[in-house]
């Protein structure tokens, strides 16, 4: 199957980011970062569009041509980027009373992340009536092509163990979790960039 895969702009950053939080609010760590339910999509919508909006700066965001999926990509190669602007206002304003949680998670993703260049995975989403179709797989072989020519490796932390086997089948090994306070795994993985 043939997908048709394009670089967003910024007038899509809404766009991507409830994609993000529409296929995230089913992965466990959701809950313990947003425990209403109620509020969970929206919240995670808006945390989501801060880090699209910053992608779309510093990064790379692609989408399948209907946008059912996306990948959100980070350069970690010469000058690390700046901070989102005002990262820690925004964050209050969208997390609310869990901002602390969402803060938290960001120190654990620094603590653990690898310092050699790569490029960074930070989001890959589709659309809930849409998994299991290959979409996700299309995108990030669309990325891995550029990153097997120019020699980059990829990181990217897998937040289940169905996306930890899903990125293993396209190259990344797991290394050991690491773990929110209640228990949720997130296993940091690294790609090293196949020669042709």
């Amino acid at each position: 199957m043939s997908v048709a895969i394009e670089q967003l702009g910024p007038e899509e950053t809404a766009l991507v980011a409830g994609r993000i939080a529409e296929a995230f609010t089913v992965l466990e760590v959701t809950y313990w970062l947003v425990p209403d339910a109620s509020k969970r999509e929206a919240v995670l919508a808006g945390n989501f569009e801060i880090l699209v909006g910053h992608a779309m700066r510093h990064g790379i965001v692609h989408a399948t041509e209907d946008r059912a999926a996306v990948a959100v990509w980070f350069p970690s190669v010469g000058e690390p980027a700046p901070p989102p602007v005002d990262y820690d206002a925004r964050l209050a304003a969208a997390c609310g009373e869990w901002t602390d949680r969402f803060q938290h998670l960001d120190e654990l993703f620094a603590a653990h992340h690898p310092h050699p260049e790569h490029h960074h995975l930070a989001f890959l989403a589709t659309q809930p009536g849409r998994q299991g179709q290959g979409l996700g797989t299309a995108l990030m072989r669309h990325h891995h092509a550029w990153l097997d020519a120019n020699a980059m490796p990829a990181y990217l932390e897998a937040s289940s163990p169905s996306s930890r086997d899903l990125y293993a089948k396209n190259g990344y090994l797991a290394g050991e979790p690491f773990r929110v306070p209640d228990g949720t795994p997130f296993w940091p993985m690294w790609r090293e960039p196949v020669s042709r």
